[in-house]
């Protein structure tokens, strides 16, 4: 049997299983996907338990999106732009970081019909996340990006090419599309947005990177102002499947990415 998971810090929530298990069944794969809650002290120690334990293929979550570069012997295309991973695959004892947010976003867009081309764009967070979804969108063409933080040195550090402000400025901003990548109002410290609707009504689309809760306050703002709102599952669902094509090595189509991503949704409608 194949063995596949994820690292993080804290996964007790994770629906990661659930999807990539699912997977699995729909391809006939002999594999189980497991969660594996690493503490910071030994984080380090990921590539070489990879190998020992000949694990096939993790994904990566908070905290470990970037410092888990240090591990792999190669990098994709992608990850190397973006300086962060959230993928790697184990082949042979060589270890490959790729970064499948990037595709994932991609894949949530396509599927609700947003285009980026020309569009001023907010991007809420400067953490791993927001580093994919920031070279996502540079490579559309957009006519501006602009990066919200709370601390402005430490994010111009990781975003040198984009403009960078605070929170304060941004009451002055009006967008096109504001999606936030921050952890704010995620489960179970739902209920809080991390910007109010004064903010969020000077935009048409609003999209969120938590998909837990379904609707986050955020969204549910947003809904009531009259924007597109979008949330996370969508993305969460496609980037686990191009993890899955990387480690399995084949394509999978776009009728089972939907079949997965509408079972992922009535359990998270059902949960709410």
């Amino acid at each position: 049997m194949k063995i596949f998971g994820l690292v993080g810090e804290k996964l007790s929530h994770s629906m990661s299983p659930e999807i990539h298990n699912e997977i699995f069944k729909l391809l006939k794969e002999n594999a189980v996907y497991n969660l594996f809650e690493v503490d910071e002290d030994n984080v380090s120690e990921v590539g070489d338990a990879l190998r020992v334990l000949n694990i096939k293929g993790i994904n990566v979550t908070i905290p470990y999106k970037e410092e888990l570069i240090n591990s792999v012997d190669e990098l994709s295309q992608e990850a190397e732009k973006i300086g962060a991973i959230n993928t790697i695959l184990n082949k042979d004892g060589v270890l490959k970081g790729y970064n499948t947010d990037y595709y994932g976003f991609g894949r949530m867009l396509k599927n609700f019909n947003v285009n980026l081309k020309n569009k001023v764009v907010v991007v809420l967070g400067n953490g791993g996340a927001a580093k994919a979804v920031v070279q996502y969108v540079a490579d559309q063409n957009p006519k501006d990006i602009l990066i919200v933080a709370r601390n402005k040195v430490k994010a111009k550090n990781s975003f040198k090419k984009y403009d960078v402000i605070n929170y304060d400025e941004l009451v002055n901003i009006r967008g096109d599309i504001i999606l936030n990548t921050t952890p704010v109002g995620m489960y179970p410290k739902a209920g809080v947005s991390v910007v109010d609707g004064s903010v969020i009504e000077k935009f048409n689309i609003a999209i969120d990177l938590i998909f837990n809760p379904f609707e986050t306050e955020f969204l549910r703002i947003a809904r009531e102002k009259g924007l597109k709102t979008i949330g996370g599952l969508y993305m969460l669902v496609g980037q686990a499947i191009k993890a899955e094509e990387i480690w399995l090595g084949k394509e999978i189509s776009e009728e089972d990415e939907m079949i997965i991503y509408k079972k992922l949704k009535d359990i998270m409608e059902g949960r709410n």
